[in-house]
């Protein structure tokens, strides 16, 4: 009954971790995988997104997260021609809130001061080559989100897109917890099933036989 507790408990944390990655892998909020491509979808206008480290990585294309702390530069291609006549901005802040890969735009709404979460604003600017490019030197390794605003060129309405990212590597946050935690259980289950004392009675078995 205890072994088949440990192998349930062993198996949820797997199945955990993979829904961890997997998020990891597949984007985060408004910029999602296409292929080899990286698209934000801005509500229901998209466009190809890239970021670039030319001073630490060259010509190194990223999606989203960015591993140095450097000059990084954000680049969007847009797809739908209707962005090329928009007014568009674009807001890096602190996940003041830790909202993470989750975070939407209710989510910004709700920062009672984001001025003072804000570390780079791009004001509006209409792009009717249709490529946006904004740069930033990022000084603090962290967690941040970028926010993409278009304005509709002849009436009242906006577009946004909200996007978690990381900056100077990973924050592994509880994984390394649930890989330990893992690691523990199977243990258990290996002594609990009689793991030492089959290798005990196998080491003496090889020296009776020696």
């Amino acid at each position: 009954m205890k072994q088949n507790a440990l192998q349930q408990v062993s198996r949820l944390l797997l199945i955990l971790l993979s829904g961890l990655f997997a998020n990891a892998a597949t984007g985060h909020g408004g910029v999602s995988a296409d292929g080899d491509l990286c698209v934000i979808n801005i509500d229901f206008l998209q466009a190809y997104f890239t970021v670039f480290q030319p001073e630490t990585s060259d010509s190194q294309e990223y999606c989203e997260d960015i591993p140095a702390v450097a000059r990084s530069v954000f680049v969007m291609e847009y797809l739908h021609t209707f962005l090329k006549e928009m007014a568009v901005d674009f807001r890096i802040i602190r996940d003041v809130n830790d909202v993470g890969q989750y975070a939407k735009w209710e989510d910004i709404a709700a920062i009672e001061d984001l001025e003072a979460a804000t570390v780079y604003y791009e004001s509006p600017r209409v792009e009717p080559g249709g490529y946006y490019r904004a740069s930033y030197a990022f000084d603090t390794k962290g967690t941040y989100i970028g926010i993409v605003t278009a304005e509709h060129p002849s009436e009242d309405r906006v577009y946004n897109a909200v996007f978690y990212f990381q900056v100077g590597g990973a924050e592994w946050g509880t994984i390394p917890i649930f890989i330990a935690l893992l690691v523990l259980l199977q243990l258990g289950y290996w002594l609990s099933n009689g793991g030492f004392t089959k290798i005990k009675l196998r080491i003496a078995a090889n020296r009776r036989s020696s």
